[in-house]
């Protein structure tokens, strides 16, 4: 046999030998063969209960329920919503169409432990309570104007044994001046700035009417549940 051919056998065998030795390797690196993606079994988490959920009760109304912090409330469905740790936020929508100077309308539902206490304030508009099925609530109003912006709050607590929910309404007005409004334009500013807040304040306290309880799901017992092996 000549030199080259017993040259280009050796190294036929030593490539063969490199293939044999790596696809031996590969398989005891991974025992499940091809299966690269095998799962434990027992291992799947059971798909997670929603914490909240919203549904439409009319046309014009929607129902926010939060099984975690354990209440419900109906509001306007035009109302944006944001979610937060100690409860949820709406943003209430302005109609650009009208001339006003209204820039901001929003309301916020609180879930804190402790007792309840309002902010301390300069100025308290109004005091009273609010009665919704057996549940008592306070309530105060402020109002008050800083550098051209008016301000209107409206708040109302509930203590139900250790934990205190909030419900409070904020607006925030501009100078109709500040818009360069004047005149004719200027009064009707004035007039659709009452307007649309007087509205949205009493959205917000047909939402407060609304409040209810609600039981959020019970948990696995954990001394009954067997670790998967």
């Amino acid at each position: 046999m000549k030199k080259s051919s017993i040259i280009v056998l050796v190294i036929l065998l030593v490539i063969i030998a490199g293939i044999v030795w790596y696809g031996g390797s590969t398989d005891s690196n991974n025992p499940g063969g091809n299966n690269a993606t095998s799962t434990i079994s027992g291992s799947v988490s059971p798909s997670p209960i929603a914490v909240t959920e919203t549904t439409k009760v009319s046309s014009k109304t929607s129902r926010y329920e939060n099984a975690e912090l354990g209440f419900a409330v109906n509001y306007p469905s035009t109302w944006g919503i944001g979610n937060s740790e100690s409860g949820v936020s709406f943003i209430i929508p302005i109609d650009t169409a009208q001339v006003s100077s209204v820039n901001k309308l929003e309301t916020k539902i609180s879930v804190m432990p402790g007792k309840c206490t309002f902010p301390p304030v300069t100025t308290i508009k109004d005091r009273s309570t609010l009665k919704v099925g057996d549940l008592n609530m306070n309530m105060i109003s402020m109002a008050n104007n800083v550098q051209g912006r008016a301000y209107f709050d409206r708040l109302y607590s509930l203590q139900q044994g250790q934990v205190c929910y909030t419900f409070w309404f904020s607006s925030i007005t501009l100078s109709p001046e500040s818009k360069k409004l004047s005149g004719s334009n200027l009064i009707q500013a004035q007039n659709n700035n009452k307007a649309i807040i007087s509205t949205a304040d009493t959205d917000f306290t047909n939402m407060v009417k609304s409040f209810t309880f609600v039981q959020g799901p019970a948990g696995q017992d954990e001394t009954k549940v067997t670790p998967a092996r």
